[in-house]
């Protein structure tokens, strides 16, 4: 039984007559039943019998049309998937996004992309740097999007917004009058901070040699969304990136650290994998939300210096 013969043998099912199953399918009667006589001879049993000019179902057609019936409609609902995808209706983007990312600007971007692309289906997957590196290059991620650029030969990298280290500390800290922390403001103060061994830590071991200070971290942390409970709790002063939502956090300040130690963002691309097709839509979503991050950040520091001016 292939699909034409399904779907003579369903239309007559529904239909009653021959005559009105070849008016519903478009096509002329004798066709119908020619295609129901070599369906018949294929299975070696009739499907319909005449009686008193009527054509009749055996006990055959109707154990065979529920299922036909549901394989029919199965095959209707994937004509009307393949159509949608088509027009772009409905797809299927994968993240690979830094933590603390999530914790930031990606949400909006998101919220951007659904607004536009309400079918499209989005898997994101909060990883770390290597992992997400990894990912790319199997072809598990579409997109990556991380602190630092992913080295690799076949990938494109596009940097989407550069921030800065911050120091995070409560608004209650006499520290919090400064414009901006520096090694030497910090000295004596517990630090909760990435490692020497991680991309930003190696920077920030540099920053407070040039300053004639050494850097001493007093709870090492693995990403910034780690920080917020412990500066909350008085543990310490947070020198993490600024790209989490820091302003405004109730009874939590952040100040610039200098000298500055850069953080860009990156998106990634492999191009020796097939994209989705949505790439390039998230991607400008993706950008509007950091230029708009990037103006409230401005914003914020004009106001945080508005604050702190009566010191000096």
């Amino acid at each position: 039984m292939n699909i034409r013969q399904l779907e003579v043998f369903r239309a007559i099912m529904r239909d009653g007559t021959i005559t009105a199953a070849a008016n519903s399918l478009g096509v002329s009667q004798p066709a119908v039943s020619k295609l129901l006589a070599y369906l018949e001879d294929q299975l070696g049993y009739p499907l319909f019998e005449r009686i008193a000019g009527r054509l009749v179902p055996t006990t055959e057609a109707h154990l065979l049309y529920g299922d036909a019936d549901r394989v029919f409609r199965q095959l209707e609902a994937l004509s009307s998937l393949a159509r949608d995808i088509g027009a772009s209706k409905i797809g299927l983007i994968r993240i690979g996004a830094s933590l603390p990312l999530a914790y930031s600007v990606l949400p909006v971007a998101l919220a951007a992309f659904r607004k536009r692309h309400p079918e499209v289906k989005i898997h994101l997957h909060t990883l770390p740097k290597r992992e997400i590196a990894e990912a790319l290059s199997l072809g598990d991620v579409d997109v990556g999007i991380t602190l630092s650029p992913i080295l690799a030969p076949t990938v494109r990298v596009e940097t989407l917004f550069s921030a800065e280290i911050v120091a995070i500390l409560p608004a209650s800290d006499p520290l919090a009058a400064e414009t901006s922390l520096t090694p030497s403001t910090l000295v004596g103060r517990p630090l909760i901070s990435y490692g020497s061994h991680a991309e930003f830590g190696a920077a920030l071991d540099d920053a407070f040699a040039s300053a004639g200070q050494a850097r001493s971290v007093s709870i090492q942390i693995a990403s910034s969304v780690g920080a917020l409970p412990l500066v909350r709790q008085g543990l310490g002063i947070a020198l993490v990136d600024g790209l989490a939502l820091w302003n405004p956090i109730e009874g939590i300040v952040s100040r610039p650290f200098r000298p500055a130690v850069p953080t860009p963002v990156s998106l990634t691309i492999n191009q020796a994998r097939p994209q989705s097709r949505f790439v390039a839509a998230f991607s400008d979503c993706l950008r509007q939300a950091f230029a708009d991050a990037s103006q409230a950040s401005i914003c914020a520091t004009a106001e945080d210096s508005t604050v702190a001016s009566p010191k000096t």
